[in-house]
């Protein structure tokens, strides 16, 4: 059974809010890394909107690059194992990293990716993250720009997903738990 658009919960942040502190964030790593370049490093899936929406507002020297990495075993459920599917072809030796991350969660997943990013000899790595979901977090990762704070819901829209589905909304929001239990 699927759930139709219209059913999903509250809209917690407008496309016009998300793209009003993508601005905001833009104008501090714009203001730190004034006249050197940064290498723009999006976690697959769920980052492609919001790194677009932070692609667009640099002002800085920017080059972009992927990496997919996950630790979930199931649609809803982590597994704990954090497995890297697509490594970056970029050089990193010397170079400004700014990790795009669509939500910051338990962290665990970012904690690895961060120590095997490190091993590529960065001068700098960052996290940018447009949502941060401090109530599940279970180690001391704090992203270094954060879009919006979320409370422990299910979030979907904007890059973001439940069994790929949602992604396409243009706006954030989140299932309630009767909804994800009927898809």
């Amino acid at each position: 059974m699927a759930v139709k658009k219209e059913k999903i919960g509250t809209v917690l942040h407008t496309q016009s809010e998300i793209t009003k502190r993508a601005k905001e964030i833009c104008a501090q790593i714009d203001k730190e890394f004034e006249g050197e370049e940064v290498i723009l490093l999006g976690t697959l899936k769920g980052s492609i909107m919001w790194m677009v929406e932070i692609m667009k507002h640099l002002s800085v020297d920017t080059k972009i690059d992927f990496i997919s990495a996950s630790s979930y075993g199931s649609s809803t459920t982590s597994s704990g194992v954090v497995k890297i599917t697509y490594e970056p072809q970029t050089n990193m030796y010397n170079k400004n990293i700014i990790i795009i991350e669509d939500i910051v969660d338990t962290g665990n997943t970012l904690k690895y990716l961060i120590g095997k990013l490190n091993e590529r000899g960065p001068k700098s790595i960052k996290v940018c993250t447009m949502l941060d979901k401090k109530a599940r977090r279970t180690n001391d990762i704090k992203p270094d720009y954060i879009g919006f704070d979320v409370d422990d819901l299910f979030i979907v829209g904007y890059g973001l997903d439940y069994d790929q589905k949602f992604r396409d909304l243009p706006y954030i929001s989140y299932l309630d738990e009767d909804d994800v239990e009927s898809i």
